[in-house]
């Protein structure tokens, strides 16, 4: 009986029942039909109740789930249900999703005709890395009487890891081939020159770089003759994720030390499938999840897997630590992309020597955030004076961090300064910029 649950069809019926009821102390001819309809009632539980439990396997269900879920991504989770009855039922499916949704009014109704299935989704959208335990699948039939339900329970503990997002991965990829990023219209990286990894000697053909004609060839074959040059390849890029306190604020649900993880996920697959070496570190009070620079088969889920575990307590990040073990680990020039966030300029101040320390040997590019919320502010009409002086705030925080920008360029170091949902496109852009100039 455990199985078994009363509709609301049943009690608007007794509550039908106990109306006439009550017309019948006033007009007692009603009696009798009070008692019928009572009587037809429980009958038609008894019935509903029959045709729902004496069949096993009455209904089937699955649920299909990812492998693992993206983290700041739709992943859509699939249920497949076969109504083995003779009859057409209704059906309420209540899925018990992990805790850290917070989603507790989760229903779905479907109505499926005898020995049909019914096949739809929803999805989830994950805003921190972890585990994700799922319950039961819980399938509730009624009848064409609805009386009363019968549940189903399927999939019990499933469970599931939320790795950094993942799903998009191939469409940077097709970006990153065609050099072109959708974001409000196309941006187009501009090649301003050649790397210095030398291809071929090839005949000169209308369209090539007249600069690179190789005149030693030309006067031997007595044809123009020019140097063909490739993108220089195994060039060693070495991401840097800061995971202190000013990592920790969120937008949209999601930290931004998750933007970052998100980032150098996508921005990884980018630099392996270019042919460099991608490494990565973090870093707050001491540097951790350490990966060295290889563009080895398996390097991408050894990436994948370190950024999954990513653990942090949002302590002050020791940028001198930073320092001496950049220095110690990286012995060659490379491309260091460092996420992290300075809200003010004697905060970079105070880490400033470090970067000039790590800029001294390598091409660092400085990854910081636009406050989503503070740009909505200065993009307001202000009606108000509260809103005048919120807007005026907004405005000297801005500004603020363009003197962090200037002062950063100022010691040759590269910025990257963006939104948080424009974090991926932003960077693999500087990235592919950095790599088309050949400036590394």
């Amino acid at each position: 009986m455990k199985n078994l649950y009363i509709n609301t069809r049943f009690f608007f019926s007794l509550i039908g029942v106990g109306i006439l009821y009550v017309l019948a102390f006033f007009f007692p001819v009603l009696m009798w039909a009070a008692h019928i309809l009572l009587l037809l009632c429980f009958l038609a539980v008894m019935v509903d109740y029959l045709l729902l439990f004496n069949q096993k396997n009455a209904v089937l269900a699955q649920r299909i789930l990812p492998e693992k879920l993206s983290n700041g991504d739709e992943n859509f989770v699939k249920i497949d249900i076969k109504n083995n009855y003779s009859f057409k039922i209704s059906t309420k499916i209540i899925d018990e999703i992990p805790f850290q949704f917070q989603k507790r009014d989760f229903l779905i109704t479907k109505n499926i005709e005898s020995g049909k299935n019914t096949y739809f989704q929803y999805s989830l959208e994950p805003k921190e890395r972890g585990e994700y335990s799922f319950g039961n699948l819980n399938i509730y039939a009624s009848s064409p009487l609805g009386f009363v339900a019968r549940r189903f329970n399927f999939q019990k503990d499933a469970m599931l890891p939320a790795y950094p997002s993942f799903i998009h991965l191939r469409k940077y990829e097709l970006m990153a081939l065609q050099s072109e990023f959708m974001l409000g219209g196309i941006k187009k990286i501009r090649k301003l020159g050649h790397t210095m990894e030398f291809e071929q000697i090839k005949e000169y053909v209308p369209g090539d770089d007249i600069r690179t004609i190789n005149w030693k060839a030309t006067s031997k074959t007595n044809r123009l003759m020019v140097n063909q040059f490739q993108d220089e390849k195994s060039q060693r890029i070495f991401i840097l994720i800061d995971k202190g306190r000013t990592m920790k604020m969120p937008f949209n649900g999601l930290s931004l030390l998750d933007y970052s993880i998100n980032a150098a996920m996508a921005l990884s697959h980018i630099i392996l499938k270019k042919g460099d070496r991608a490494g990565m570190m973090t870093f707050s009070k001491k540097t951790e999840n350490k990966i060295a620079a290889e563009n080895k088969s398996g390097q991408l889920k050894k990436i994948s897997e370190a950024l999954y575990n990513i653990k942090t307590d949002f302590f002050e990040s020791d940028f001198n630590r930073l320092y001496q073990d950049v220095k110690y680990s990286l012995n060659q020039r490379s491309l260091v992309l460092l996420f992290t966030n300075f809200e003010t300029l004697d905060g970079l101040n105070r880490q400033l020597k470090y970067l000039r320390g790590i800029a001294k040997n390598h091409l660092l590019v400085v990854v910081f955030f636009k406050n989503s919320e503070l740009q909505t502010l200065i993009h307001k009409n202000p009606e108000s004076m509260q809103e005048i002086y919120d807007e005026i705030i907004a405005e000297k925080f801005e500004f603020e961090k363009k003197l962090i920008i200037q002062e950063l360029r100022k010691y040759g170091i590269y910025t990257v300064y963006t939104l948080p949902e424009n974090l991926n496109i932003d960077v693999i852009n500087k990235y592919l910029e950095i790599k088309a100039r050949g400036i590394l």
